[in-house]
């Protein structure tokens, strides 16, 4: 194996179980306020709150948890545990289209610089969120198994990460629209009784609404529709759904993705809560 750490900010959704899976020793973590005020660490492990809180929160009260970046010095000491035991480091962030992490990640990497010139920092925007980016955390440690150096690695990623699709079934944009991710406008449309939004990362990193379908069977039907037109090898490709308290459906979902494109796997987990 090359001599270099794969790691990924909070938005990668990994769980321990995954990180521990595909090699990953580390992840940055960033920033929630929650409702009452106080400032948090994003974590892929639930140690504050339940998933089942967080999103019930949201669901039942309108909750509004602000997610923002981490601190420069917070993503330097992560990076620095590595490189001062002689190992290179490949990050992945969270899309510049709705976050500021890529920024706050290669300030840190620049800090660095200086007290070890001989090891590399390489920060890949991944233009994407959640699953997605374990997408590509996946590809880069396959590649990394393979023996392929950090810059083989780093210039795949970037050469294909708009390859990466993650279509979504959205109940209620608002949220979405409060973090500046959608407009205002297609929030509204969003939220209509009846009408689910589905959206796409385009390539400048946004979340797009791809078009809006009246009732649930019908965008379980519209995501295998675009999934078909969409994938690429599936026989060879590990998928992922991931939910919020939507466990029932999402297992209904990974049937209908087996039987549509026979992927090599299925993954079913929660999003995290950045």
């Amino acid at each position: 194996m090359s001599d270099f750490v794969i790691i990924p900010d909070a938005a990668s959704s990994m769980s321990r179980e995954l990180r521990e899976r595909f090699h990953i020793p580390d992840y940055i973590k960033t920033r929630v306020t929650f409702p009452d005020g106080s400032a948090h660490d994003t974590t892929l492990d639930w140690e504050e709150i339940s998933a089942d809180d967080y999103y019930m929160s949201m669901r039942e009260h309108k909750a509004i948890y602000k997610t923002g970046v981490g601190s420069i010095e917070a993503a330097a000491e992560v990076f620095e545990r590595y490189l001062k035991i002689g190992m290179d480091v490949l990050s992945l962030t969270l899309s510049t289209g709705i976050s500021g992490t890529y920024g706050v990640f290669t300030k840190a990497a620049e800090s660095l610089k200086e007290k070890y010139p001989d090891r590399k920092i390489i920060i890949i925007d991944s233009l994407r969120y959640g699953f997605a980016i374990a997408q590509m955390v996946i590809k880069a440690d396959e590649m990394r198994e393979e023996g392929k150096s950090i810059e083989e690695v780093a210039a795949w990623i970037e050469a294909n990460k708009n390859c990466y699709h993650q279509m979504g079934v959205m109940d209620d944009l608002f949220f979405l629209a409060r973090t500046g991710r959608v407009t205002n406008f297609k929030a509204f449309f969003g939220t209509l009784v009846g009408v689910n939004a589905m959206g796409d990362y385009s390539r400048e990193g946004i979340s797009e609404v791809l078009a809006k379908v009246k009732g649930k069977k019908k965008a379980l039907d519209a995501t295998i529709e675009y999934l078909k037109k969409t994938v690429v090898d599936p026989e060879n490709q590990i998928m992922f759904i991931g939910h919020t308290m939507k466990a029932d459906v999402a297992e209904i979902l990974a049937e209908m993705v087996k039987n549509a494109v026979h992927p090599k796997e299925i993954i079913i987990d929660g999003v995290d809560m950045s």
